[in-house]
């Protein structure tokens, strides 16, 4: 069994999808983010591949996400403090140690469906790392079967060598790597378009 780990934000109108609020608006980018939210937690749970998990920033105790959190398929954890590095490292130092696998994912990317995310999980059974990259540089899924601190450290996050980086560390380790398609992140007004969604 292969945990997947959601890492959400809540989708507060302003604080959500900023850079999508030119073409949205504020309410609209939130909507949105609402919406790739509810459509990544249905795709992780009909993959199937084990338990699925929200991990939420702020905590899903939190008042922004009244109202916004999933129903009760899904477990609720908090991501902590620190940078996106030390949050997503201890999310994964947690569930290896835990239980196993585990399959780390955000929200911002309708292409990765139930099918890309069992593909995930059946390659994690033969590499030590899994990678979906996307067009910008960064990565939409990193899976991994054991834990080391460097593939989250000194990463510049949201910049376009995340990826390029995230490799060259895993090469350094000595880990095997399989690396899926590259798919669209829905960061920037013109990523609308190119997934056919009205601005």
């Amino acid at each position: 069994m292969t945990r997947i780990v959601i890492f959400a934000k809540a989708p507060v109108p302003g604080r959500t999808k900023t850079r999508l609020i030119p073409a949205l608006g504020a309410e609209g980018a939130a909507a949105l983010a609402r919406t790739m939210l509810a459509d990544t937690v249905r795709e992780a749970a009909a993959a199937e591949t084990g338990p699925v998990e929200l991990c939420a920033c702020p905590p899903p105790d939190h008042v922004d996400w009244q109202g916004h959190l999933p129903d009760g398929r899904v477990e609720l954890t908090a991501q902590g403090e620190g940078d996106l590095g030390a949050r997503m490292a201890r999310a994964v130092e947690r569930v290896i140690a835990a239980e196993g696998p585990i399959l780390l994912i955000g929200t911002d990317c309708p292409g990765l469906d139930r099918h890309g995310l069992v593909e995930a999980g059946r390659q994690l059974g033969k590499h030590d790392v899994v990678l979906y990259p996307t067009l910008d540089g960064g990565y939409v899924l990193i899976g991994l079967k054991r834990f080391d601190p460097s593939l989250f450290e000194g990463i510049a996050w949201g910049g376009a060598t995340v990826t390029a980086d995230t490799i060259q560390r895993i090469e350094a380790l000595g880990w095997s790597l399989w690396r899926g398609a590259t798919l669209r992140d829905i960061d920037e007004p013109a990523d609308l378009e190119a997934v056919g969604l009205k601005r």
